[in-house]
């Protein structure tokens, strides 16, 4: 589970001066959610993108996830789920019934919480309107769920669960690009059995499952923000990151987004033009240039 290159990840964004990065805090229906967002310093606008956490929640790793797509030229944000759980012991506990109790009921807090993120996305003057979503495991289970009616041009779906209804709940949902590993014992099939469904729904996708890999194989969680049960977990079932299968599927997700989002603004051309004023986000949780 090295974190070594994750960190280096993070702070390259930040050095060569392709994200400009920072922590606001969104308005939903329970409160003011703390949001990660890193917006991209080559002028806009920009495509939005949500990004939503796994079962560890505002990490190093959702940091360097966010950054990255910023760094593709994406106006990236990643909503911190649990963050209402800090006022009382236990509360992370509770955070997690919640948003497995949503998961499954399709509706409730969890759901309003990311809406709110779309909604602010969708608000700046920096995006385009269109947004995509993007989720790894717990989140990469939501990003499945919202494909279908909740605002979205494309979702982007790394070993989620896929529930045995995928078919009908599939009506209507936007691209969708997923991927999982082969050798993760909790989602045997479920990359096949997502693609039948979205082939039946005449959904435009790209799944693929990548043999050599595990679960969380895109994910390069420090070791800070993971407990000692979790490492025992990741040895004895393979859980972690997978730098090749990793690489390909990044290469996927943006191939995917470009297509279905629009390509971002002056993708590719970071050089031999002058540099735009640098994007930021103000205490009241706007864009502005600096």
């Amino acid at each position: 589970m090295g974190s070594r290159a994750s960190c280096v990840a993070h702070r390259l964004a930040r050095l060569i001066g392709s994200t400009s990065v920072t922590d606001t805090s969104i308005a939903t229906p329970y409160g003011k959610m703390p949001t990660y967002v890193s917006v991209p310093t080559r002028s806009g606008p920009w495509p939005g993108v949500v990004v939503i956490h796994d079962v560890l929640g505002m990490s190093r790793d959702l940091r360097s996830q966010t950054d990255w797509l910023a760094g593709e030229g994406f106006l990236a944000a990643a909503p911190n789920l649990f963050y209402w759980g800090r006022a009382f012991p236990g509360g992370k506990i509770a955070c997690l019934r919640t948003v497995f109790r949503d998961s499954l009921a399709r509706r409730g807090r969890t759901f309003d919480e990311i809406d709110a993120v779309r909604a602010w996305l969708v608000a700046q003057s920096g995006c385009t309107g269109k947004v995509g979503v993007i989720g790894f495991c717990m989140g990469g289970g939501f990003a499945l769920l919202l494909a279908p009616q909740h605002g979205y041009s494309a979702s982007s779906v790394n070993y989620g669960r896929v529930p045995r209804d995928v078919e009908t709940l599939l009506a209507g949902a936007c691209p969708i690009v997923a991927s999982y590993g082969g050798k993760d014992p909790t989602l045997r099939g479920a990359a096949a059995k997502l693609e039948q469904a979205l082939v039946a729904r005449g959904v435009a996708h790209d799944v693929k499952e990548y043999a050599d890999a595990g679960h969380s194989f895109l994910n390069e969680h420090d070791k800070a923000d993971t407990s000692i049960l979790f490492r025992i977990m990741a040895t004895v079932t393979g859980l972690g990151y997978h730098e090749p299968s990793a690489r390909d599927a990044r290469a996927r997700i943006l191939k995917f987004f470009r297509t279905h989002l629009g390509p971002p603004a002056h993708v590719g051309s970071l050089g031999g033009e002058s540099s735009p004023p640098t994007p930021r986000v103000t205490g009241d949780g706007e864009l502005r240039s600096r």
